[in-house]
C-alpha cells in the first residue's frame, strides 16, 4: 500500500493533466496501481504493521505490577528478570521503565556540581520498624555520598542520637579512606542548636562541633525550604529505598548491614547515570583528607544515672557495682567503646566492662569493704540508746521530820 504523500502526489499530477502512463513514468508505479489510486473515493488507510516481538514481553507485566508497589529502580527490576531468566540488557528494560513508570510530578531544579574533595552531603531516614529482642524499634538509615565522585555509604541503625551520628561519620570516612573539606547537612538536633543567617555562625551541638574541629571539615546547613541544595543525598535515599530495601528479605539486624555493604560494592562500581562515570573510578580523583593524618577520635557517651542504695547502678539492663560511699548520690558515666566510667562530681570513682545479655549484676568485693563493720557499728551505737531510761541520783537530801509527827501518825 503506497503512503499518504505518494496516493496525494499521483492525484496531483492527474489533476495538472498527466496521463495514467506519464504518471507511471514519473512515479514508477505500475499502471494498474496508478489507475487504482485514482480510483478510490477516500484516503487509504494505513496497514497496521505487526509489532516485532521483544524478549521482554514475557516480563512486561511483571515489571509494571512491580513498578505499582513500589517506586523500584529499572536497574533493580532489571536484576529480578535476570533471575527469572531475562537475557536481554539494561538498556530495554530502562527504555520499557520510563515509559510506564507512574508519573509523581516531580519540578525541575538547577543542579548543583561540586569540585572534588570539596563537599559531602548527609541526612537521616526513617525506614519503618525492626523487630528486636521482641522490641519494636525505629529503624534508621544513615546516608552519606560524596559530592564529585558520587561515592555512597550507608548504615542502618536504631538511634540517631549524636554518638550515633559521630560513630557514622567515622565509619563512612573509613570507608570512604578520607573525608571532604564541607559536609552539608539540614538542620537537624545532633549537629545545631540554633541555626543563625550565616551557617558559620549558628551554634552547633557541642559534642558534633568538638567531632568536627578535631578532624578540621566544616558544617554547612542547606538553605531552609530549600531542600534541593542537598539533592544529591536526598536522591540516594530515595534510591536506597527503591534499589536495596523494598521487597528484601533480611535474618536479622546485623544481616542489614552486611547485605548494604554488598550492595554498596555493587553500586559504587557501576556507571553513574548523572555522572556516566564509575564512582570508585571517579573516588582517585577526589583527593579526600587522609584520616591517618588525625589522631583517632574517641566518642565519649556520656549519661546520668542515681547510685541505688544497695550501691548499684544500671546501664542497658545490667547492673554494675560502685563503692559503697556514694550511695545515693548523682553519677555520670562516660561510656568508651566496651568500657565505661563512672564519676561523682569530680572524682572518677570506678570502671566497669559492658555487659552482654540482660539482667546481669557486676560485683565488685572492694566496692564494699568495710561496710558491713560500719553497719554493726551503727547497730550497736543504736541499742545502747534504745533501752530503758536511768534515773541517777546525786546528793540526796533527806527531809527530817519532828519525831512528834510520826507518833501522831500512829494514834491516827
Amino acid at each position: 500500500m503506497l503512503e499518504i504523500e505518494e496516493y496525494i502526489m499521483i492525484r496531483e499530477l492527474h489533476a495538472q493533466g498527466f496521463s495514467i502512463t506519464d504518471i507511471s513514468d514519473k512515479t514508477g508505479y505500475d499502471r494498474k496501481t496508478v489507475k487504482k489510486y485514482l480510483n478510490l473515493t477516500t484516503i487509504p488507510e494505513p496497514k497496521q504493521r505487526a509489532k516485532k516481538a521483544s524478549m521482554l514481553d514475557q516480563y512486561k507485566d511483571h515489571i509494571i505490577k512491580k513498578l505499582n508497589e513500589a517506586p523500584f529502580t529499572a536497574s533493580r527490576l532489571f536484576r529480578e528478570i535476570q533471575e527469572m531468566g531475562f537475557k536481554g540488557k539494561c538498556t530495554i528494560v530502562r527504555d520499557f521503565v520510563r515509559k510506564v513508570r507512574p508519573e509523581t510530578g516531580v519540578q525541575a531544579v538547577y543542579r548543583y556540581e561540586t569540585k572534588p574533595g570539596v563537599q559531602a552531603q548527609v541526612d537521616w531516614s526513617e525506614f519503618g520498624k525492626a523487630d528486636i529482642d521482641g522490641k519494636n524499634l525505629k529503624l534508621y538509615c544513615f546516608n552519606m555520598i560524596l559530592g564529585y565522585s558520587r561515592m555512597r555509604y550507608i548504615e542502618f541503625t536504631l538511634s540517631i542520637d549524636v554518638y550515633t551520628l559521630i560513630q557514622c561519620h567515622l565509619n563512612a570516612f573509613r570507608y570512604f579512606g578520607g573525608y571532604t573539606e564541607k559536609i552539608l547537612y539540614d538542620n537537624m538536633k545532633q549537629v545545631v542548636i540554633k541555626r543563625a543567617m550565616i551557617s558559620t555562625e549558628s551554634e552547633w551541638n557541642s559534642k558534633f562541633e568538638d567531632f568536627s574541629k578535631h578532624y578540621g571539615f566544616l558544617p554547612h546547613l542547606c538553605r531552609p525550604y530549600r531542600p534541593q541544595t542537598k539533592g544529591k543525598i536526598e536522591n540516594n535515599v530515595g534510591y536506597v529505598k527503591r534499589d536495596f530495601f523494598l521487597g528484601r528479605n533480611f535474618s536479622s539486624f546485623s544481616d542489614i548491614n552486611s547485605q548494604a555493604l554488598t550492595w554498596l560494592k555493587r553500586v559504587n562500581s557501576e556507571v553513574h547515570g548523572t555522572t556516566h562515570e564509575i564512582p570508585l573510578d571517579r573516588l582517585k580523583l577526589e583527593g579526600l583528607k587522609p584520616l591517618n593524618g588525625v589522631a583517632e577520635y574517641l566518642i565519649i557517651r556520656e549519661e546520668k544515672r542515681t547510685i541505688s542504695k544497695d550501691c548499684f547502678i544500671s546501664y542497658l539492663g545490667n547492673f554494675y557495682s560502685i563503692p559503697y560511699r556514694f550511695a545515693g548520690r548523682e553519677a555520670t558515666l562516660q561510656i568508651i567503646g566496651i568500657k565505661f566510667k563512672v564519676i561523682v562530681g569530680d572524682e572518677q570513682v570506678c570502671e566497669h566492662e559492658i555487659l552482654a545479655g540482660r539482667a546481669r549484676v557486676s560485683r565488685v568485693k572492694e566496692h564494699f569493704k568495710g561496710l558491713l563493720s560500719e553497719i554493726q557499728n551503727e547497730n550497736k551505737a543504736a541499742m545502747n540508746t534504745s533501752g530503758q531510761t536511768i534515773l541517777k541520783f546525786e546528793n540526796v537530801e533527806v527531809e527530817k521530820r519532828s519525831l512528834s509527827v510520826y507518833d501522831s501518825l500512829i494514834e491516827g
